[in-house]
């Protein structure tokens, strides 16, 4: 279950409250989801209760009591607690996630992406912005990110034509940091575009970003890294430009979000190697020495960590899209490396231990955090290694 799609079932709860005349509010149009907070619970919290007080004529916790048994028998929802003054903490279940896994596995790379115009509640309009054209400075890191904007744009949907001042970029520009060779000064017609004057959306990419203070060393950092030393700071930023961003070591989080990548690409070839493939399922199934399956906690939090972060890839691409933020989704990368960097030494059998169902599902987990990690890398024109 995605965020967006727990956003509606919170939703249809607060709909059936007010149809059985147990809550007396307009109901709203969306409901905003998170991560938990500090003393949450659960795998996401919703403050909706705490929305709908004062219209209600009730206290945030009276609401968020009516709520939970509505939400309580949902489809893919195990659990749910109220902490605080009103906060909904939602856990899902086993199911869920294994669906979770399924879909992510099934769309590959393209996890999170809009094939077709259906848009959520974070994803741009295309009923109200058919194209968009951006326009950027000519300055390497503003082209560069007009570069990412415009694939996070047409990953949800929306068609996007590109255009710069003065003249077409340095070839070093084009060579080194991959900024499009054709993105000069131009107006697009009707003709140009085959659509009404009307449906174009111009802007400029807002913020403008803050420039590379030496670009010299930039160019030496090469693609990948040169690439990730623009996106990763937010726009408002200033980006360090070191041969930091060239170490293999833990402190660089780009080698972090590479390395993971590179790492499910292994264990799934080590697998195969252990004759077993992936299937999503249970990551918490073990087997005792007698061969008596039990289930228990596992003591990394794999599944606590990871799985949300994967469920909200869409959201983060939408918002990163929306907001024309790249940060965002370099920084979403680097807490799903993270959170796979924990999992991968629990997905192979240890010993002459054979290959269990957990084992199958971890596989499965690690596969679904490769394919977003390779997605996100993907957005932001870096490569994802299979060998690092």
């Amino acid at each position: 279950m995605t965020p967006v799609e727990l956003s509606r079932t919170v939703l249809r709860a607060v709909r059936r409250a007010v149809e059985d005349g147990e809550l007396s509010v307009v109901v709203p149009e969306k409901v905003s989801v998170t991560l938990p907070g500090a003393g949450g619970w659960g795998d996401y919290a919703t403050n909706i209760a705490l929305q709908l007080a004062r219209p209600a004529g009730e206290t945030p916790r009276r609401v968020a009591e009516l709520l939970l048994p509505h939400l309580a028998g949902a489809h893919g929802v195990s659990g749910v607690e109220i902490t605080g003054p009103g906060f909904l903490n939602i856990s899902l279940g086993s199911t869920a996630s294994t669906s979770l896994v399924a879909e992510i596995l099934r769309r590959g790379p393209r996890y999170g992406f809009v094939d077709d115009l259906t848009v959520g509640d974070d994803t741009p309009n295309a009923s109200t912005a058919r194209l968009v054209r951006l326009h950027a400075p000519r300055e390497p890191r503003a082209l560069v990110v007009m570069d990412v904007v415009a694939r996070l744009l047409r990953s949800q949907g929306v068609d996007v034509r590109t255009t710069g001042e003065t003249g077409p970029p340095e070839p070093a520009w084009v060579t080194v940091l991959g900024v499009d060779p054709y993105c000069a000064p131009q107006e697009p017609t009707p003709l140009d575009l085959d659509l009404e004057v009307e449906d174009l959306e111009v802007e400029v990419v807002r913020p403008v970003p803050v420039p590379a203070p030496d670009l010299a060393p930039l160019l030496t950092l090469g693609r990948d890294a040169a690439r990730w030393a623009l996106l990763h700071p937010a726009a408002h930023d200033r980006p360090r430009v070191t041969a930091d961003h060239l170490v293999q070591r833990e402190a660089n989080p780009l080698f972090r979000v590479r390395y993971a990548y590179a790492r499910t690409r292994a264990v799934g070839r080590n697998a195969a190697d252990l004759g077993f493939t992936a299937e999503p399922g249970d990551v918490r199934d073990t087997q005792d020495a007698q061969g008596d399956v039990e289930v228990e906690e596992v003591t990394t939090p794999l599944a606590r960590d990871l799985t949300p972060l994967l469920a909200d890839h869409p959201r983060v691409l939408a918002r990163a899209a929306t907001h024309r933020a790249p940060d965002l989704l370099a920084r979403h990368l680097v807490a799903v490396a993270d959170a796979t960097l924990v999992l991968l030494p629990a997905v192979l059998p240890l010993g002459d231990e054979k290959p269990l169902a957990a084992h199958r599902a971890r596989l499965a987990l690690a596969e679904a955090a490769g394919a977003v990690l390779a997605g996100g890398l993907s957005l932001l024109g870096i490569d994802a290694p299979e060998h690092l």
